[in-house]
């Protein structure tokens, strides 16, 4: 165990609940630590419900293609915490080091004098001290939930950026459509511009009201800008002009609205230096990692027939089942094989609404416990609702059984594989994998 994770274990302990939505407390360790989100470099703020990660990483590959340096906020981290900061530099950043994480969080540890904190808030604060002492030319900030009371909503952005909203965490942000566009709407700042993706008539509606009260300029996919592939390129359109430009990196068909909407944003922004070869650039860099990635040959790999697939995927909820399912739909047109998904999720999340896209598609589901985790939904569990839509399942005892349960002969063709179900499970698999993450993947 590193200095950090010792720390980052003990700060688990400074609240009794994970998530207890409030910027109190943030705004008290902020004052304690001086603002620093007051000496923060230009900021791009994003919210929204799936994508997030996706728009993140399209506008840094994009700017840095131009040669800015760029502060990154995510969250999640999937293997390693430190994959949450990533320091901007000419030419490319790379993640926080464990010693200055751990100093910094030691410092807010001295800050906040023991008073009730959730972990989010105090390592955000964290990362904004780290943020606010590093020069670069803008920082990214990835919204952890929902927006109006996210521990990241301490900030005044450049722009606002919603991602596609949909049901999801609705024990905080509500059960309606309108309830969690609302609250994701929460981002938006009086006179800053918002950029919204694809929206449904319900959320774009919510989030049209709170622009509008606040005097927001909405710039909205399918009104002023859009984005389609054509020709096997991905064609940029708004009131500039249209851009002719490569598909992205990123796999899928759902990632060409990300890029439009990371686009999009750059060009209501005017930033200097970032035209269109920037752009094309960006796309072909982009990496974002467990979202529709293949796995290259590993340790991972050997435990599955010659010739087989391996996919890695970490969408949660309904929709992403639904974009995930209509993902490997399309790569079957393209290369038929038989498909055969490892799953695992947690018990906050709906597992049968995930998997049910998945009925017709899948020739046969292997549940896994996602090991490590209390939250995780038992494999019998699983396998029973797999069972209820119409999806033959077994269950599996780890991670490598049941890969090599996915190699057992179906056909006399290769199987294609797809881990998904939860970004804790990807993160558990990247780590058996060893995949390069240790600045984030490939530039």
């Amino acid at each position: 165990m590193s200095l950090s994770d010792a720390i980052l274990t003990r700060l688990t302990a400074l609240h009794p609940k994970i998530i207890d939505l409030s910027l109190d407390r943030m705004w008290r360790i902020l004052a304690a630590l001086d603002h620093p989100e007051r000496r923060l470099p230009p900021v791009i703020h994003v919210a929204g419900t799936n994508g997030k990660g996706s728009v993140v990483a399209f506008l840094r590959a994009m700017l840095e293609a131009a040669g800015k340096s760029v502060h990154v906020y995510t969250s999640p981290h999937l293997v390693h915490f430190h994959e949450r900061i990533r320091l901007g530099a000419p030419g490319g950043g790379e993640f926080i080091s464990d010693a200055a994480l751990s100093a910094l969080l030691e410092e807010c540890e001295q800050r906040n004098g023991g008073e009730p904190i959730t972990f989010f808030e105090i390592t955000t604060a964290a990362a904004f001290l780290a943020f606010s002492r590093n020069p670069a030319d803008y920082l990214i900030l990835e919204v952890g939930l929902g927006g109006r009371l996210d521990a990241t909503n301490v900030v005044d952005p450049l722009a606002s950026v919603i991602t596609m909203v949909d049901y999801d965490h609705q024990q905080f942000l509500g059960d309606t459509l309108t309830e969690i566009a609302t609250e994701k709407a929460g981002i938006i700042k009086r006179g800053r511009p918002c950029i919204l993706g694809v929206q449904g008539e319900e959320a774009l509606a919510a989030i049209e009201h709170v622009a509008s009260r606040l005097g927001a300029p909405l710039i909205v996919a399918g009104q002023e800008w859009q984005a389609f592939e054509q020709h096997g390129r991905l064609v940029y359109e708004d009131m500039q002009g249209l851009l002719d430009l490569p598909l992205p990196r990123l796999n899928g068909r759902f990632q060409i609205d990300n890029a439009g909407l990371a686009i999009a944003t750059l060009r209501a922004l005017d930033m200097p230096g970032v035209g269109e070869a920037e752009i094309a650039r960006g796309l072909q860099s982009a990496y974002w990692p467990a979202r529709l990635e293949r796995l290259d040959a590993g340790p991972l790999n050997a435990l599955l027939p010659a010739g087989a697939e391996l996919w890695l995927d970490g969408g949660h909820n309904e929709s992403a089942g639904r974009v995930l399912a209509a993902s490997m739909a399309e790569i079957e047109e393209r290369v038929s094989r038989p498909l055969l998904i490892i799953w695992g999720m947690l018990n906050t999340k709906d597992p049968g609404a995930f998997i049910r896209s998945f009925a017709g598609l899948a020739r046969r589901v292997i549940t896994l416990t996602i090991p490590g985790e209390p939250n995780a939904v038992d494999a019998t569990v699983l396998a029973t609702i797999a069972a209820e839509h119409g999806i033959e399942s077994e269950i599996a005892a780890s991670l490598p059984d049941a890969l090599r349960r996915a190699g057992l002969p179906v056909s006399e063709v290769a199987p294609r594989v797809l881990i998904c179900g939860s970004l804790y499970l990807a993160g558990h698999v990247l780590a058996a994998h060893e995949s390069s993450l240790q600045s984030g993947g490939p530039a």
